[in-house]
Order: structure tokens, then sequence, then C-alpha cells
């Protein structure tokens, strides 16, 4: 899905960008990809995919290791 349509970057776009360059914030993501330089009003969905990107991955058990204790 299109977040941004200035630019045409997609949710897909921002959640590679966390995985592959370990994005953390919008900053970066406004940085590297440039969502929400030109009419802006797509900022709202591009932070909704990145905290959502990053809710799941700290969840995500194929990402987690064991700790034996």
């Amino acid at each position: 899905m299109y977040v941004c349509i200035c630019r045409q970057i997609t949710e897909d776009q921002i959640r590679d960008l966390c995985r592959d360059s370990g994005a953390t914030s919008f900053a970066e993501v406004r940085n590297q990809l440039g969502v929400s330089l030109d009419c802006g009003k797509c900022g709202n969905h591009a932070r909704s995919v990145l905290r959502e990107y990053h809710q799941s991955a700290t969840f995500d058990p194929t990402l987690a290791t064991a700790i034996a204790v």
C-alpha cells in the first residue's frame, strides 16, 4: 500500500529500510526515503508503519534468542 503518493513510497519500502539499514526513527525514514518532504500528509501513516514494524520485530519469536537460566 502506498504511504507517500508524492514520492511513490510504499509500506514495504519503509519496512525494508528498517530491516536492511536498521532505521528506528521517523527522521531516518524521512531522510532515506523522502517521506513527508512534499505535502506532509503521509507523515502519520509512515510513523505508524515504522512503529508497527518495530513492535512486531520486538515480539517476533524468530528473532528471539534463548538464554539458559
